[in-house]
């Protein structure tokens, strides 16, 4: 199965990947499916049930609002979310919206999205089901979809083919499965990790689409970065949380110039990761990377080697590390999950960690195993990592675990290059570790809010 970079890393919405960008495509999709099976001129009315982690956290994680653009026919990578508000306000006002962006069709939100806490598909937590109804409210259409993470979405008929997991048969020149054939290939044909990746894109994409596909990532990175830390205010969804990277910001903007402070780096790395995911759960325009829950670790790790190490301007280092992450965050979506309703947020923030640490390497001059062991230290230090967000917010303990996870990635990666790449744990052996204690891991830490902090901090 190939994976993408682009696969990884999406342009997209917050609050969240699996709870926004994926329902967003999956309304979008069934919109799309209604036209091509010629039922949507038959369609008076769609319905939308939301199972297991959606349905309990959705409303938090902003699903409402990004199912309602998707029914419209909106994309996530092409969707403004300064409109949303106005768009909302309209659908709600007036009980109609626009399917599919061709038909009117009445639509009433406490109706036709419904929550259906406590039921949970076998596939995956994250499951959608749409329905249309004619003129005399009869059911003439119905398609389950499952956002497994990341933004990705499969349908219950693919469940039911047997093509939800089935592999990718893109025909690319260096396809692997596991860190073992990375390393493999890699001394076979004397190429880094970055190569690899680049080889197999390239089978895909043409060089100039590979370039400004690897460039777009970058500059909305980037401008996420620099919103967050210039717009102040309190996050959406009641808790009442302040943005603190713009105040942060401004202290470290305003220090001496004979500030000797050993830590400075750090402080910066805190706040572009805050940055981040403070636009992020002000519903901003981020970069899944892997996740939402997750978007702030590559940025600010990206801009932590710009600042210190490298001229802005030199795109080949920025192209090595997105790639070199990609291959690392390729390795976790085939072998375990980057979904936090299946693995915890070890599978969201310790897979960004991963894939920042094995980035970071690699523009630093890693060799492949020295990258390899880079991915390993930092996931090997979040495992049985818990998703418990307090009121099903993308915020505590979310935006703060992100600058732990950038800083926790600086250092595997420097531990790593005082190595040899000679270690004792695989990541391999890691990933397959994470994975077992995801599926372990009691449900009620996995995305639904009903354990950890989620219940032990107030929610207002």
């Amino acid at each position: 199965m190939h994976v993408s970079v682009f696969d990884l890393f999406k342009i997209g919405i917050g609050p969240s990947s699996s709870h926004t960008v994926g329902p967003m495509a999956a309304a979008q999709a069934y919109g799309q499916r209604l036209i091509s099976h010629g039922i949507l001129e038959k369609t008076h009315r769609v319905q939308v049930e939301l199972f297991g982690s959606l349905a309990y956290t959705g409303t938090g994680h902003g699903t409402t609002p990004a199912l309602l653009v998707g029914l419209e026919g909106e994309k996530a990578d092409a969707f403004d979310p300064e409109t949303l508000p106005a768009r909302l306000e309209t659908i709600r006002n007036n009980r109609r919206l626009n399917l599919a962006g061709e038909r009117q069709v009445d639509f009433n939100e406490d109706d036709d999205i419904l929550s259906r806490r406590g039921q949970r598909m076998d596939y995956h937590s994250n499951a959608m089901r749409f329905a249309a109804f004619n003129e005399h409210n009869a059911e003439i259409d119905a398609e389950i979809y499952y956002s497994v993470g990341g933004g990705f979405i499969v349908t219950d008929e693919e469940v039911e083919a047997g093509q939800a997991d089935a592999p990718n048969e893109l025909p690319v020149p260096y396809p692997f499965e596991t860190g073992e054939d990375l390393l493999e290939i890699g001394q076979r044909e004397n190429l880094t990790i970055a190569a690899i990746a680049r080889a197999n894109e390239r089978a895909i994409h043409s060089e100039e689409e590979l370039e400004s596909g690897l460039a777009a990532i970058w500059n909305a990175m980037s401008e996420c970065i620099d919103r967050g830390v210039r717009d102040d205010g309190i996050l959406p969804g009641g808790l009442k949380v302040k943005r603190r990277a713009p105040e942060i910001h401004r202290k470290l903007e305003n220090a001496p110039p004979s500030n000797t402070d050993p830590l400075a780096a750090m402080d910066w790395v805190n706040v572009w990761a805050m940055a981040v995911n403070e636009e992020n759960a002000a519903g901003g325009r981020v970069v899944t990377a892997p996740t939402n829950g997750a978007a702030g670790i590559i940025p600010a790790v990206i801009k932590f080697f710009v600042r210190y190490y490298r001229d802005p301007g030199d795109k080949a280092s920025i192209e090595t590390f997105l790639l070199t992450a990609s291959a690392i965050g390729a390795l976790y979506k085939k072998n375990a999950s980057i979904s936090g309703a299946e693995a915890g947020c070890q599978g969201e923030v310790g897979t960004a960690c991963s894939m920042a640490a094995a980035g970071l390497a690699a523009v630093l001059g890693g060799s492949n195993e020295q990258i390899e062991n880079a991915a390993e230290i930092a996931m090997e230090h979040n495992l049985g990592l818990t998703c418990d967000p307090v009121k099903g917010l993308v915020q505590i303990p979310c935006i703060e675990r992100n600058a732990m996870g950038s800083i926790k990635a600086i250092d595997a990666a420097r531990l790593a290059l005082h190595g040899d790449g000679t270690h004792r744990v695989s990541l391999d052996q890691v990933i397959k570790t994470m994975w077992d204690t995801g599926r372990d891991m009691m449900e009620k830490y996995k995305e639904t809010s009903e354990g950890g902090l989620a219940v032990n901090v107030p929610d207002c």
